[in-house]
């Protein structure tokens, strides 16, 4: 649900006017700490653009299958930045993925947060920020950091790159960082893939 909310660029308040449901309530389901009966889940489902099934069914494998010339593609409201959507999101998944289309000159801001990541430099260049340390990076390298330490990445060339990212986010409050807030709504929207 969270993913799908964060996908739409929606906070919890925005939802929750969707849908009809409380933001309270909608915060718990988000946290696992409360199971939605199918009546409400279908509230949910329709103010996120998606069948109820979407949460309910059971992964198969041919379910998490993408092709390269249909892959979904979106955008994040505000970024230049172009998804594809390569990972399968499903109840029981923790990891997602994408491929970032980087316009020349794309600079995020610095971020933390509770997980982990792994880029993977398809092609351009990409100057990688974790830390004090900055990583000059071309096609072939990769690089595996926390998300817990402040991060940032930019293109400073004259030409479009490509990263495969691979991460595991976790949004609510965790022991790792001490307090982080469900719902920040300046974070929350921006922490799609090294988006800062």
């Amino acid at each position: 649900m969270r993913t799908q909310r964060h996908r739409l660029s929606m906070t919890l308040q925005q939802l929750s006017a969707a849908s009809g449901v409380s933001v309270g309530y909608l915060s718990q389901v988000e946290r696992g700490k409360a199971t939605p009966t199918l009546g409400t889940l279908t509230q949910i489902a329709q103010a996120l653009k998606v069948e109820t099934d979407y949460f309910v069914r059971t992964p198969r494998a041919v379910d998490s299958l993408t092709r390269g010339d249909v892959r979904p593609k979106f955008a994040v409201a505000g970024s230049s930045i172009e998804y594809e959507q390569i990972g399968a999101e499903r109840t029981g998944h923790e990891m997602t993925s994408y491929v970032m289309n980087v316009p020349p000159g794309y600079a995020s801001e610095v971020v933390t947060h509770v997980g982990e990541e792994i880029i993977y430099i398809l092609e351009g260049e990409i100057s990688q920020m974790v830390g004090e340390r900055e990583y000059l990076m071309g096609v072939g390298d990769s690089l595996h950091y926390l998300g817990t330490t402040p991060h940032c990445w930019s293109n400073k060339t004259d030409v479009p790159a490509r990263i495969l990212w691979v991460g595991r986010m976790q949004y609510d409050k965790s022991d790792e960082i001490g307090q982080v807030e469900v719902e920040d709504t300046s974070v929350a929207r921006e922490m799609l893939p090294l988006r800062g």
